[in-house]
């Protein structure tokens, strides 16, 4: 009995590691941290996930209440965490570009209520909801499982660390929060810009026009029109931001930290 119930302790302190950064990650990354996956299947999921890749590799038993089992659980929480804001990053950008093209068309104030994000304009929720899709659709869930799986070879238990460069690396990868949503949101912006510009001209030149109940109308129904004509570009550039943002999860578990 006493053989068995070390056994069962060895065993729980090789299952812990992979399953601190497995979790860490489900907690972090798009689609799996959304209120509607609830506590239980997201431990569930860690759990079968932690599972499936627990016979592929050998895991060092560490103590976890030991000096050296706090840091490595720090360490694999801060891997799990860091791979997972990194494609938190393209969905700030993306929720950016959606109330940034909301604000060109006129319609910021038209807010819906998401359990995940606050109160985020209509147009901005659209935008997600399209993004969500194409993440999907490119198998970014299955890429994202992958690059976790192998993060275990580039970054293993006990060995691997985050060096100060992957942290700087991802302090400058936030900055992709702004550039993905100018980049996304840019032709829709520009075309507006123009529109305005015209109904300014107008204004100017017949002042018995009432710019605002006339500007507001034809700049939503301008803005609906070229939104549909610019989605498919729009689409483009989210599907690129995607697959940057897999590039830099690549980069950063990388040993060298990208």
């Amino acid at each position: 009995m006493n053989l068995l119930a070390a056994d069962i302790i060895e065993r729980f302190y090789t299952f812990l590691w992979p399953m601190l950064r497995i979790s860490a990650l489900l907690l972090s990354a798009p689609i799996f941290s959304l209120r509607s996956l609830n506590v239980r299947m997201r431990v569930l999921l860690g759990v079968a996930l932690t599972w499936m890749v627990y016979p592929l590799f050998d895991w060092p038993k560490i103590d976890p209440v030991s000096p050296s089992g706090l840091v490595e659980i720090f360490n694999q929480v801060s891997i799990g965490l860091v791979m997972g804001m990194s494609l938190q990053v393209i969905t700030a950008a993306i929720l950016l570009a959606g109330q940034s093209i909301s604000t060109a068309i006129g319609l910021s104030m038209a807010m819906l209520m998401d359990p995940n994000l606050g109160n985020v304009p209509v147009i901005a929720q659209f935008v997600l909801i399209l993004s969500t899709l194409i993440f999907v659709g490119l198998g970014g869930h299955t890429m994202l499982l992958a690059l976790v799986v192998d993060s275990f070879n580039s970054l293993p238990i006990g060995k691997g660390l985050l060096t100060a460069t992957a942290w700087m690396h991802f302090v400058k990868w936030s900055s992709m929060i702004f550039l993905g949503a100018l980049l996304t949101a840019l032709p829709v912006m520009v075309t507006m810009l123009f529109i305005n510009i015209g109904l300014g001209v107008a204004t100017r030149a017949a002042p018995s026009l009432n710019l605002f109940s006339l500007g507001l109308p034809v700049m939503i129904v301008a803005g609906f029109a070229v939104l549909m004509v610019a989605l498919p570009s729009m689409g483009a550039r989210i599907e690129w931001l995607w697959l940057q943002g897999f590039m830099e999860i690549r980069g950063q578990i990388t040993p060298a930290g990208g």
